[in-house]
């Protein structure tokens, strides 16, 4: 779970600092990997090599509004909905942090790797490591 503090000004013309949770699961990521042709990784290296910006557009939308919810009180549940990420994506903090993400790699690498699960972030690393490979997912250094 990545907590994304993100500094903008409302629409009212306050400056706020608030916190903002991205997530996803293993089963979220299983679904979108299936639903995607080739499959979310031969995506994303097609993004990255031909540099193509309506796609990159879409994928980092697709990203936000995938990970993005609220934690329950109690910690036991992350919730999303297509009304919170509505809500989300009407408020200045979401172009901020869209902005940011699609004009600095290394910010986008390093919040996907802020929302992936853990488990997978380490399988990921270590297969990029033996291959000897820089992908999108290990460009945070």
């Amino acid at each position: 779970m990545l907590k994304k503090t993100i500094t903008y000004e409302d629409y009212n013309g306050i400056t706020r600092k608030e916190d903002f949770l991205f997530n996803l699961t293993k089963t979220e990521l299983m679904k979108w990997d299936l639903k995607t042709p080739g499959g979310l990784a031969a995506k994303l290296e097609r993004i990255t090599q031909k540099f193509d910006v309506p796609e990159l557009t879409s994928f980092i939308e697709a990203l936000i509004d995938n990970a993005y919810g609220v934690k329950s009180d109690d910690g036991v549940r992350f919730i999303k909905d297509e009304k919170l990420s509505a809500m989300f994506r009407q408020t200045a903090a979401y172009d901020q942090l869209f902005v940011e993400l699609l004009s600095d790699e290394k910010k986008t690498a390093a919040f996907i790797n802020g929302i992936l699960p853990k488990e997978l972030m380490e399988e990921v690393a270590k297969q990029n490591k033996d291959a000897n490979r820089p992908t999108l997912l290990n460009e945070t250094n």
